[in-house]
Order: C-alpha cells, then sequence, then structure tokens
C-alpha cells in the first residue's frame, strides 16, 4: 500500500532525456517507486492520464524572505499555483541573518519597511529554526548576503575593508554557511557594497569555495558596464574555483542590448576552460528595481542620509539632472509599484507625475525619491525579447522568478508587483516550448529543476527518481499558462493539476487546498 499513486502520466524526470510513460508510488514523502503499478493501492490515487508529470520546480532568486512574505503570507499561494515548490532566499546581498548588528537590518529597508518587522533571532541556525516553526508551504532555503554581514562593519560609510576585517567578515560567512546557509550572495550595484574589493570578493569566496557552497552576484553593472561586470564576476570563479551563479542576467537598456551576445560567448568560454558559472533569467521584458540604483552612482555615496541630503541641494540637484540626462537612462519609461508613499502612485508613471507638476522627468524622480524617503520600487520595460531568448537556450541558464509569494487578494493594498511573482515559471511553456519552439520540454523542465538543484547543492529534489522527495507537478501540456500581465499581475496560472511538496497534495484539481508541507533545507 502506497501513500500516493500516481498514475498513467507522461514522466519529464528533470534529467533532460525523453519523456517516458510510467506510474510514481509515494510513501511518506520519498518516491519509492517509478515503474509499472496499475495493480497497485494507495490511499490518495491520481489519474495523470494525458498529463505531463515532472519534479517540483525550483525558484533560486526569491525575495518572498527580505519581502518578509514568508511571515506575512507563508503559504505563498502565487508560488504555488506555478508549481514551484522550493526557493532560495538571501539573494542580491541581503539574508534575514546573520544579525551581527542593529546596521545589519538595514540593508533590508531598500524592500521592506524594517519599522514594522519584528525579529527574534541573530544567528542563521536561530533564523532557520524560526522559519521551521512557522511552516512554509513550499521548501525554503538561504544564502548568506554579504551586505547583511558586512554592514556590521562598515555601517554608513562607503569604504574598503581592512584585512584584519576582511578575516572578520569570513569569519562569520563560514559560520553562516556551517549553520546551514547554500553559499553567500552579493548585491555589488547597491551602494553600501559598492566599495568591495577584488580582494575581499576572494577571500570570501575561497570561504564558500572550502564548503562546496555556490557564490551568487547581482553584478556591479547591468548596463554600459555589463561585460565588465560579468568578467569581474568570472575572474573571482577562476581564481578560486568556487561555483559561480549570475542572477537574473540581463542587458538593461537599448542602447545596451547589442552587449548581451559578448556576455553568453564570456560565459561560455568560461565553461569550455572549467569554470562552474551559471545564470538565471526570468522571461520579461521589464525590470523591478529600486529606484536609487538609476541614479548616477556618486548621489548615493554614504548611504541613504547622503543621497537624501543631495537630493535636497539646490546646487546639487542641477549636477545631479545633468548627470541623469547624460547617462542614456530613460527615465520617462518608470512606473512606480511600491513606495512608503500614499498607494495612489502605484502604477503611476514618472513622465505623467512630470507632466501634472509641470517639472522635468529628471526632477519628478529626485521629488518623489525624497518624498518616501529613498524606499521606493519601480517597473521599466528596458530589456529586449530576443536577449532572453538567448539567454533561456543558453546551457547555463536557469528559470527564476526574482519575485515572491502573494495571494491575488493582496492587489487590494494598492501595491503593484511584477508579473513574474505570479507567472514566470509556466509562462516557459506556452511561449517558448509551444510557441517560439525554441526549447524542447525536457530542456525547460531541466533548467526549472536538476539544473538549479545540483547547483545549489539541494539534494535529492529536481529529479523524479526513486529514493528523491516527492516534490512533484501535474499539468496539462496544452492549458498551462501564465495569467499575469503588467496591468493586472494578481493571477493565478492555470494549468497545473496537482502540486506535492514532500508527498503532501497542495494543489489538487488546480485549486490550492492550504497545506504547509515545506521543509527548511540547510546546507
Amino acid at each position: 500500500m502506497y501513500d500516493i499513486i500516481i498514475k498513467n502520466g507522461t514522466l519529464i524526470d528533470g534529467s533532460g532525456e525523453p519523456m517516458y510513460r510510467a506510474d510514481i508510488g509515494i510513501k511518506d514523502d520519498r518516491i519509492v517507486k517509478i515503474g509499472k503499478l496499475q495493480n497497485e493501492k494507495g490511499e490518495i490515487e491520481i489519474d495523470a492520464s494525458d498529463r505531463l508529470v515532472c519534479p517540483g520546480f525550483v525558484d533560486v532568486n526569491n525575495h518572498s524572505d527580505v519581502y518578509w512574505r514568508i511571515f506575512s503570507n507563508p503559504e505563498l499561494e502565487s508560488l504555488v499555483y506555478q508549481g514551484i515548490t522550493t526557493i532560495v532566499g538571501g539573494n542580491c546581498g541581503t539574508s534575514l541573518a546573520p544579525l551581527l548588528g542593529a546596521k545589519a537590518i538595514e540593508s533590508l529597508q531598500k524592500w521592506s519597511n524594517i519599522d514594522t518587522t519584528s525579529l527574534n533571532w541573530l544567528t542563521m541556525e536561530e533564523f532557520l529554526d524560526e522559519v521551521e516553526k512557522r511552516k512554509l508551504a513550499v521548501n525554503f532555503a538561504t544564502l548568506v548576503g554579504h551586505a547583511t554581514v558586512r554592514r556590521r562593519l562598515v555601517g554608513d560609510d562607503m569604504r574598503s575593508l581592512h584585512l584584519n576585517e576582511i578575516d572578520f567578515l569570513a569569519k562569520k560567512i563560514k559560520v553562516a554557511i556551517k549553520d546551514g546557509a547554500l553559499g553567500m550572495s552579493s548585491g555589488l550595484v547597491y551602494t553600501h557594497a559598492r566599495s568591495t574589493t577584488e580582494e575581499e570578493l576572494l577571500a570570501l569566496a575561497k570561504v564558500i569555495k572550502k564548503y562546496d557552497g555556490v557564490y551568487v552576484t547581482h553584478m556591479r553593472n547591468e548596463g554600459a558596464g555589463l561585460l565588465e561586470s560579468v568578467e569581474e564576476s568570472l575572474e573571482i570563479a577562476r581564481k578560486t574555483k568556487v561555483k559561480l551563479h549570475i542572477s537574473h542576467l540581463k542587458a538593461v537598456g537599448e542602447e545596451n542590448w547589442g552587449l548581451m551576445d559578448a556576455a553568453l560567448n564570456m560565459i561560455t568560454q568560461a565553461r569550455d576552460n572549467g569554470v562552474d558559472v551559471t545564470f538565471d533569467v526570468y522571461p520579461y521584458t521589464n525590470i523591478g528595481s529600486v529606484l536609487y540604483t538609476l541614479l548616477p552612482i556618486w548621489v548615493t555615496d554614504g548611504g541613504k542620509k547622503m543621497m537624501l541630503n543631495r537630493l535636497k541641494d539646490p546646487a546639487l540637484r542641477v549636477r545631479i539632472i545633468d548627470d541623469m540626462r547624460a547617462s542614456g537612462v530613460d527615465y520617462a519609461k518608470i512606473e512606480i509599484a511600491s513606495s512608503s508613499l500614499d498607494k495612489t502612485l502605484a502604477r503611476r508613471k514618472i513622465a505623467e507625475i512630470a507632466a501634472s507638476q509641470e517639472k522635468s522627468v529628471e526632477e519628478a524622480v529626485l521629488d518623489t525619491l525624497v518624498a518616501s524617503d529613498g524606499r521606493m520600487i519601480i517597473s521599466m520595460d528596458v530589456l529586449s525579447e530576443e536577449n532572453i531568448q538567448k539567454a533561456l537556450v543558453h546551457p547555463a541558464s536557469m528559470i527564476s522568478t526574482n519575485g515572491a509569494g502573494y495571494r491575488d487578494i493582496h492587489g487590494r493594498t494598492g501595491e503593484v508587483v511584477h508579473p513574474r511573482s505570479f507567472g514566470s515559471f509556466p509562462r516557459i511553456f506556452p511561449e517558448y516550448v509551444l510557441g517560439k519552439r525554441i526549447l524542447r520540454w525536457e530542456e525547460a523542465v531541466a533548467k526549472m529543476t536538476s539544473l538549479p538543484a545540483e547547483k545549489f547543492g539541494i539534494e535529492k529534489r529536481g529529479r523524479l527518481k526513486e529514493k528523491y522527495y516527492a516534490d512533484i507537478v501535474i499539468f496539462n501540456r496544452d492549458e498551462i499558462r501564465d495569467l499575469a500581465t503588467t496591468e493586472n499581475p494578481y493571477q493565478y496560472s492555470q494549468g497545473i493539476d496537482f502540486v506535492l511538496v514532500n508527498g503532501q497534495v497542495l494543489l489538487q484539481e488546480g485549486r490550492y487546498n492550504g497545506n504547509k508541507a515545506g521543509e527548511v533545507i540547510r546546507r
């Protein structure tokens, strides 16, 4: 007697090998048998006739932690409806642990209102224990955020670290990884990490390598400086042999789209020469970003307080606006997603605000930053669909959301989230497998399952294989699709009939049943 039998399905097992017909027998949280089980019985029997059965999707670039969603909404419905069964947090340099001082949590403030957060942990181990107690719908793992630890040393200063400080940082990263983190992430585009030197990154990468972790980086520049940023990342991996993963690889701005071919070629050459490098991509042409990162770099030197002082200084504002106009960034394309201001600003375009106030677009950007105390998330349609396709077919790519988990009713708050939080994974199949036909079913599923699980050291997940955890998605190949749009992102994806996490059914005949079966995954 099995707990669950999935019968008559066509299995895409995550390996990249051709799909095949088989049944799956599940006992407790594991797959115990794959084969012909038509004469066997299960307490629950799922008929997967005319359905595809594959491993649960693994999202290695998820922000449900720093957006506080794992605590405010542990069901994470928009992820469950996508077939996502495992998420990795602690991305882009910020994690929720370890907290080594009062300044550590300030690395979170660009995404969440830290005045309303309540913390009862300090170490990585204590944080993971707390998540375990709260119970999530999906499995959760985390990286340790470089900025979260580094802020303990630099506070609001913008400076490189001394040798003894680098040694201190390396020791703290080591403890966090030993406590369960899968590796370390950096967010070199953000203000307090821009002064990070190669010497510092090399020292930390050596620690990550020693414990077989992964170094994940949100690079310094995804625009005109894209190639230099890719080279910097690859150089760290070449010198230390650390496993490298580049977050949301993209070329931002039409004038920089032509750099994508060279970036992908650099990654190909590095892989040919033995560098273990991968990257993730989300299938949308609009980005979601922190507004201040689009300002000239010197404006944000010294942190938020210094930035706001400069934005309020009439003489400096003239220089800032001149530099903004010379930067090549099309600020008129900015649309406000969320901020600390009145929710009625959400979905407002900066160009509309500027016109209504009879100001330039650049002046409107500075005014909204000042009014929101520097905390504003924006959306811009500045990516190339052709580049997305090039990234998707590259052997080093995997799929991610770069988003977080939400309920559909979250839209009532007035906040506008990126549609990737609701649709990234299902979108791949109708758009790029059935539509443009640039990926085979088996390739697409591997990029969502085994490739991320293997790269990030998530053991016994990402494959349909005996003795592996029963994280499973069953869907209709002709009906699976994303519904979320930029205008209306709060729409769950369709076509997925069943989602199992650790042998428990969460999505049943297309409806989430409220189960929270996720486990905390530790290194």
